[in-house]
């Protein structure tokens, strides 16, 4: 008989059946591969972490995909479609479809440039600048979940160790 899919596939966090795969991520990392693999854990600690802001962030009508943007805004406003998919690190296409969604309701607007008719930057109305209120606690409650237990000074290593590797990892580029 064969396995289902998901079980070929291995230990995998999705939004229905955390306890389980958790258990199984953990199990994994600390008996399998305790001392292999980094990317590997840094991705799924990564998809636990974005998996527990996109069900917060889903309960206020916010997608994951929007937050990108809306938290590049909110610190950068009046950005064109470029630049935004540049700080976003995504392709242009993912962006065009994101801004055309929030432009729907009514996060952003465009804006032509009279200066430089070919430039369009993108600004946030006020119903968009006022997430920010909402959702930026959603994001700091998921990291003071994720980090609950943790010794402050493992934070902090483990913090210097991660922009190390991304150090690293720029240099190699």
């Amino acid at each position: 008989m064969r396995e289902p899919p998901a079980a070929r596939r291995g230990p995998h966090v999705t939004l229905h059946s955390r306890e389980t795969d958790t258990e199984g991520i953990l199990r994994h990392w600390r008996d399998a591969v305790p001392n292999d693999r980094m990317a590997h854990l840094v991705k799924d600690a990564t998809r636990a972490l974005v998996r527990a802001l996109q069900e917060r962030l889903a309960k206020r009508g916010v997608s994951f995909g929007h937050w990108t943007f809306l938290r590049i805004l909110w610190e950068h406003d009046g950005l064109t479609q470029r630049e935004l998919s540049r700080e976003a690190g995504v392709m242009e296409p993912t962006t065009f479809a994101a801004l055309k969604s929030m432009e729907r309701l009514g996060y952003i607007v465009r804006r032509r440039s009279p200066a430089n008719r070919r430039k369009v930057p993108i600004f946030l109305t006020a119903e968009g600048r006022a997430l920010k209120s909402a959702l930026v606690p959603l994001a700091e409650e998921v990291n003071q979940v994720a980090v609950r237990g943790v010794a402050s000074g493992d934070i902090a290593a483990t913090r210097r160790t991660l922009l190390a590797i991304l150090e690293n990892l720029a240099r190699d580029a």
